[in-house]
């Protein structure tokens, strides 16, 4: 029981900590007169994935790698069942997102890249480097056609909508930073360490864990994102969410954690659970092609799949 009360303390720490220094940093850059195509691009793509990324590096320094790992798959195969699956229970979810494409293709990019990397064992360094440079090239290419196309809303100017109140007083802010700052590494500690107790007490590995516990919690963000999008009738950003998740869980928090540490990669993933992921990147892909909305019906059976899956790994 107290293993379970770490473990959602640190998930919720994370999810607030993240959210605070988002917002704090969202603040600060535009006190400072950044753009909010730049904001858009680092701070908020890279703030919302901050839990994600902290939990797996903890997890690396600490020789957890199933967790390290699984939270990357697990939550990729949740962004897409759950994630999109949930708000299509309250409207359907269009797949006609301007622009997708390329981020599209990115996706599946990553996907095959790092299944060929995970299949050797290992996430070393130069794996890192290139997942990296990946992401680089995906941002370079999306900032070049944001400045062509002057289109800023999809990259950064909607930021708004999902951050909710901004502060305003340098007081508030340096304070939102300040917890953000602090709050993070110590929920991705009480995370790792409630995931690791647990894994232990009940005789299941950290991957379980991992692809399962730790993947959902650090999907919640999105999930509440999507959720409030579909209950506003703005569905239609759900697939650029997700699309833009996946790419940085592959890209940013598995490229920044092997370039740190090497990751070994748990023969549970190897063999069943990046083929999961795969599968669920290409549903993702065919339905954004073809043009199809995410019915209630299609969100009963993702959610149902997503079910099973949770149920079939433990």
């Amino acid at each position: 029981m107290i293993s379970f009360l770490i473990l959602i303390a640190g998930l919720a720490l994370l999810l607030f900590a993240g959210d605070y220094l988002v917002r704090g940093a969202v603040s600060l850059a535009e006190k400072l007169g950044i753009s909010p195509l730049v904001i858009g691009l680092t701070i908020v793509a890279f703030g919302t994935s901050a839990p994600e990324l902290l939990v797996s590096l903890k997890a690396a320094f600490t020789g957890v790698y199933g967790i390290a790992i699984g939270n990357v798959v697990g939550s990729n195969i949740a962004n897409v069942l759950l994630v999109l699956g949930a708000p299509a229970l309250i409207a359907p979810i269009a797949c006609k997102e301007k622009g997708i494409g390329f981020s599209l293709f990115i996706m599946a990019l990553l996907t095959v890249v790092l299944m060929t990397m995970m299949g050797s064992g290992i996430l070393d360094h130069v794996d890192g480097l290139i997942l990296l440079l990946i992401l680089i090239f995906f941002l370079s290419w999306q900032f070049i056609r944001a400045r062509r196309d002057r289109v800023t809303a999809a990259l950064g100017g909607d930021y708004h909508d999902e951050l909710d109140e901004l502060p305003a007083e340098n007081s508030r802010i340096a304070a939102y930073l300040l917890f953000g700052l602090i709050g993070l590494p110590v929920g991705a500690s009480l995370t790792v360490n409630g995931a690791v107790d647990i894994a232990r007490v009940f005789g299941v590995s950290e991957t379980i864990i991992g692809l399962t516990i730790v993947a959902i919690g650090t999907s919640l963000p999105e999930l509440v994102t999507t959720v409030m999008a579909a209950w506003r009738g703005s569905g239609a950003v759900a697939i650029g969410n997700v699309v833009g998740s996946n790419i940085f869980n592959m890209a940013a928090i598995l490229g920044i954690t092997s370039l740190v540490h090497p990751l070994y990669v748990p023969s549970h993933i190897v063999h069943i659970d990046m083929w999961i992921m795969a599968i669920t990147s290409a549903l993702l892909i065919l339905w954004s092609l073809l043009g199809k909305s995410i019915t209630r019906v299609h969100g009963v059976v993702m959610l149902a799949l997503f079910v099973t899956y949770v149920v079939a790994v433990f």
